[in-house]
C-alpha cells in the first residue's frame, strides 16, 4: 500500500513540475539593446552577441548605440558606405541567427515637428529608414529618451511626438507591407516620471492616448535605473497605456554606462550579477541593457535568456552559476568569486543588482560586532575567504583569456589591493593595533578607484569598519 502511495504521489509532483515547466511561456520579443553611452561595440561584437542570442534563447537586438552619430547627434545625415556595409552584414548575421535586428534612430535632440522644417524631418526619417530596408531591416525604432535639460527638464509634446510616429509608421507601411509595428521610448519613459502624485503627467497623458496600439512603447520602470519591476508595477504603468498588448521593458542591467571614467574609456564597476526582481508574467516585450564590455556583459545577459523564456519558474541564482559554469570551464570557480563581489551598482539616483558578496559581509559583521564590543572573535570564516578572493584575483589575472581580461583588468587588479587590504584589516584586529601599511593601501585603493571599484558594501567596507575603530 505504501508502495503505491509513493508511486502515486510521485506522478503527481512530476505532473506539477511538468505543468509548471510548460506554463511557463517564454516572453515573445526578447533581446539586447544596444543603447548604451560610450565607446559603441564594434561589428566583431555585435556579430558575437548575435551568435550568443541564439545560443541561449533570446531573439531580438535593437540597434541604438548612443555614441554613434548617425543615430542620434547627426540623426539626418546619411551613413557612409562603409558603415552601410557594417549594418547590412549585421542585418544578415540576425537572420541566419533568426534574431529580430531593429534599427533605431534616436531624432529628439533637434526634431522639427510641424511646418516646413517639420516636413523636412519627417522626410528624412523615411529616407534614413528606406536606406535600412534597401539592406534587409525590416524592424525600426524611434526613440525621444533623454532629453531633459541640465536642470532635469524637458519641453516636448507628448501628443506630437505621438502623432509623428503614427504618421511615419503608417506612411512606411503603406511603404513596405513586411514592415513589423515600430518600437519606441517615449520622453517620460519611467513611472516615476511619468506621474505627478497620483495624477498622470500632461506629456505622458498625451502620448498615451495619441500612440498608434501597435506600437511597442518600452520603459524602464519606477526608475532609470531600478531595483526591480513587480507584476503590480508592470499593471500600473500599463493603467496608464490601457493597451491590450501591454508595455515592453528596457532593463538597464548590466549597462554601467553611468559609471564611466573621466577619460570616457571604460567603466569602473562591472556589472556581474543575475537578471532579478523582474515580473512573472504578462510581458509582451523585453530588452536588456549591456554593458561596453560585451563579453563580461554575458554573464548577466545568459541569465536573462533564462529568465525570459520561463520567467514564472526562473531561478536567478541558479542561473547565474549555470552562466559563469559555461562560458568559464575551469576557472569558473575564480570568477564567481570575483564576480560576487561586483553584482551591486549603485549611485545617487541608480540602484539594481544583487548585493555583493553577502556571505562575506555576514561573516565581517559578526567580526566587526565582536571587535566593537572588545571581544575575541573566531576569524577562520573571514580570513578563508579573503585568501579566496586573493587567489581568485591572481588565476584570473595570470589565465583568464584576453578577450576578457582586456575587458576587466584594472577591476581585477584593485580586487587583489582590497583582499590584501582585508588581509591587514584582520592582522590588525589580530595584534590590537593598526598595522601602518593599510592606511597606505587604502590610499591605494582609492587612487584607483576612478578606474575600478567593486564590493564597495563588502570587502571595501570592512577595510573602513576597522580603520574607524582603530584610528585613521
Amino acid at each position: 500500500m505504501m508502495k503505491v502511495l509513493r508511486t502515486a504521489f510521485l506522478v503527481m509532483m512530476m505532473t506539477l513540475i511538468f505543468s509548471a515547466v510548460t506554463n511557463a511561456a517564454p516572453v515573445p520579443l526578447r533581446g539586447i539593446v544596444e543603447g548604451f553611452y560610450g565607446t559603441p561595440w564594434t561589428n566583431e561584437n555585435r556579430i558575437d552577441m548575435m551568435n550568443f542570442c541564439r545560443e541561449h534563447g533570446l531573439n531580438a537586438y535593437i540597434y541604438a548605440p548612443k555614441n554613434d552619430p548617425y543615430h542620434r547627434d547627426k540623426w539626418r545625415e546619411p551613413y557612409p558606405a562603409d558603415k552601410l556595409a557594417e549594418i547590412k552584414t549585421l542585418v544578415e548575421t540576425a537572420k541566419a541567427n533568426n534574431i529580430r535586428f531593429t534599427f533605431a534612430i534616436s531624432p529628439g535632440l533637434d526634431l522639427k515637428y510641424t511646418g516646413s522644417e517639420g516636413e523636412q524631418d519627417f522626410k528624412a526619417l523615411v529616407n534614413k529608414m528606406n536606406t535600412m530596408y534597401a539592406l534587409g531591416v525590416r524592424s525600426f525604432a524611434i526613440f525621444f529618451d533623454d532629453l531633459k535639460d541640465s536642470k532635469g527638464r524637458h519641453h516636448e509634446d507628448g501628443k506630437k511626438q505621438a502623432e509623428l510616429l503614427n504618421k511615419v509608421q503608417d506612411t512606411f507601411h503603406r511603404m513596405h507591407k513586411d514592415i513589423v509595428p515600430f518600437i519606441t521610448v517615449p520622453t517620460e519613459y519611467f513611472y516615476n516620471d511619468m506621474i505627478d502624485g497620483r495624477k498622470i503627467k500632461s506629456y505622458t497623458k498625451d502620448f498615451a492616448e495619441t500612440i498608434d496600439e501597435k506600437i511597442v512603447v518600452l520603459y524602464t520602470g519606477n526608475g532609470v535605473v531600478c531595483e526591480g519591476i513587480s507584476d503590480n508595477d508592470l499593471r500600473n504603468v500599463n493603467d496608464i497605456y490601457q493597451n491590450d498588448r501591454g508595455i515592453g521593458i528596457w532593463w538597464n542591467y548590466p549597462v554601467n554606462d553611468y559609471t564611466l571614467r573621466p577619460d570616457g574609456k571604460g567603466n569602473s564597476k562591472l556589472a556581474l550579477g543575475p537578471i532579478q526582481k523582474l515580473p512573472t508574467k504578462n510581458m509582451h516585450a523585453i530588452f536588456f541593457n549591456p554593458m561596453g564590455q560585451e563579453n563580461m556583459s554575458k554573464i548577466a545577459l545568459a541569465t536573462a535568456g533564462e529568465y525570459t523564456n520561463a520567467p514564472e519558474i526562473y531561478r536567478p541564482q541558479q542561473a547565474w552559476e549555470k552562466a559563469i559554469d559555461e562560458q568559464f570551464g575551469n576557472l569558473a570557480y575564480s570568477m564567481k568569486i570575483f564576480a560576487t563581489h561586483s553584482q551591486h551598482m549603485e549611485n545617487s539616483w541608480a540602484k539594481c543588482g544583487p548585493a555583493d558578496a553577502p556571505n562575506f559581509t555576514a561573516a565581517a559583521n559578526v567580526v566587526m560586532m565582536a571587535a566593537r564590543k572588545g571581544r575575541t572573535v573566531d576569524l577562520t570564516s573571514l580570513e578563508a575567504q579573503i585568501s579566496e578572493m586573493e587567489l581568485a584575483a591572481d588565476t584570473l589575472l595570470t589565465r583568464l583569456p584576453q578577450k576578457y581580461l582586456a575587458e576587466c583588468k584594472p577591476q581585477l587588479e584593485q580586487f587583489k589591493r582590497i583582499a590584501q587590504a582585508d588581509k591587514l584589516a584582520v592582522a590588525s584586529l589580530k595584534a590590537g593595533k593598526l598595522n601602518p601599511s593599510l592606511k597606505t593601501l587604502r590610499a591605494e585603493i582609492e587612487r584607483n578607484a576612478k578606474t575600478a571599484i567593486l564590493s564597495e558594501q563588502a570587502a571595501l567596507k570592512f577595510v573602513d569598519d576597522v580603520l574607524e575603530l582603530m584610528g585613521k
